[in-house]
């Protein structure tokens, strides 16, 4: 499959790249900074563009299949997080002009304000007030691709985030903002992060949906 890629140089793109590679697929690696992206590959192309800026983006979603999004942004004390809802507009605009309708993008847990109700003590009242500005972004990014109609999005929600490769681990998934489930894993690795996001690109399971995830 021929994936457009955006964040890949970012922990999380980083698995991504290596781990699309080796399934055989075709990766145009569209970043800010190319000669961060050390790897080579000849299924892999390495391009500039601004994410936030659709023309940008265009000429490099034209014949691809898929366009797959590891951005983030950072929790700022002093302004609002903006990175989510800006790039996204700008994906999303681009797709069309490209004629692509598939994207699959990744947030978090919590990102709905009163799904984080019944986490535990120290994530309620310690860790999500401190990243609030950041979720609350990619909540208005997730709200702004249940309004399009000619887009075939997934929005992948992970928990916490370790910097560890993929592995064989099964995947517990809901159709929510969080797992609900007691033998679910607080945090993976950005590794099997990276291999769910891939898992769904030949499934029509969670298009128009967003899907919580995480490893037994």
């Amino acid at each position: 499959m021929k994936i457009a890629l955006l964040g890949a140089t970012g922990q999380t793109g980083q698995f991504l790249v290596k781990q699309a590679l080796e399934q055989g697929h075709t990766v145009t690696a569209v970043v800010r900074n190319p000669a961060k992206l050390t790897v080579q590959h000849d299924n892999l192309k390495v391009v500039s563009a601004d994410i936030f800026s659709a023309d940008s983006l265009k000429p490099h979603f034209k014949d691809q299949d898929v366009v797959v999004s590891c951005l983030g942004f950072p929790a700022s004390f002093f302004s609002g997080v903006t990175g989510y809802t800006a790039s996204m507009a700008a994906t999303v605009g681009a797709m069309r002009e490209a004629r692509v309708n598939r994207v699959i993008t990744m947030t978090s847990w919590y990102t709905e304000p009163n799904s984080g109700t019944q986490s535990p003590f120290l994530i309620r009242f310690l860790l999500l007030p401190m990243i609030r500005n950041v979720l609350s972004n990619m909540y208005e990014m997730e709200r702004f691709l249940q309004k399009t109609e000619d887009i075939n999005w997934t929005v992948v929600r992970p928990p916490g985030l370790k910097n560890l490769g993929a592995t064989a681990q099964e995947f517990l998934t809901h159709e929510g903002y969080f797992v609900p489930d007691n033998n679910a894993q607080a945090a993976v690795g950005r590794g099997d992060v990276a291999r769910f996001m891939l898992s769904l690109l030949n499934s029509n399971a969670w298009v128009k949906k967003g899907v919580a995830f995480t490893t037994k």
